[in-house]
């Protein structure tokens, strides 16, 4: 019961919102980083303490999925910088239309609540098999 309520604090405490504003301001990942484990280091020792090995299997399985999307993200805009290139004019056009914000604003809408629900996913099971091994034990 104890890392499910330290799982849903770190949760709270990591707002994805928060941290966009953060890196549009300019501040560096490692920065945003740094102080998430600065604030919150009570929290992730005593969760740290409470891992189990089946648990950092899970933990290293939710790494390689968010670096599968962050390869994803890299080739999509890859592709999107390709195209542009080729169509610059076309592209240009399309930037100052409203329908072309919105579609922008859709595709990273999508990628958040997709990456927040696989995250709240994870944890939740992470939390499920802590407590299913300490109701057997």
């Amino acid at each position: 019961m104890e890392s499910s309520k330290i799982l849903n604090s770190l949760d709270a405490s990591w707002d994805r919102d928060d941290i966009l504003l953060k890196i549009k301001k300019g501040l560096d990942t490692d920065e945003i980083v740094n102080e998430f484990l600065t604030i919150n280091e009570k929290q992730i020792k005593k969760l740290n303490s409470l891992l189990r090995p089946e648990d950092i299997d899970l933990l290293n399985q939710v790494e390689q999925l968010s670096t599968c999307e962050f390869k994803l993200i890299n080739k999509i805009k890859n592709l999107n910088y390709l195209e542009n290139n080729e169509n610059h004019q076309i592209i240009n056009q399309k930037n100052t239309s409203p329908s072309n914000k919105f579609l922008s604003n859709k595709i990273s809408s999508f990628m958040i609540n997709w990456s927040n629900k696989f995250v709240v996913i994870a944890l939740l099971a992470i939390s499920a098999i802590a407590l299913s091994k300490q109701a057997w034990a």
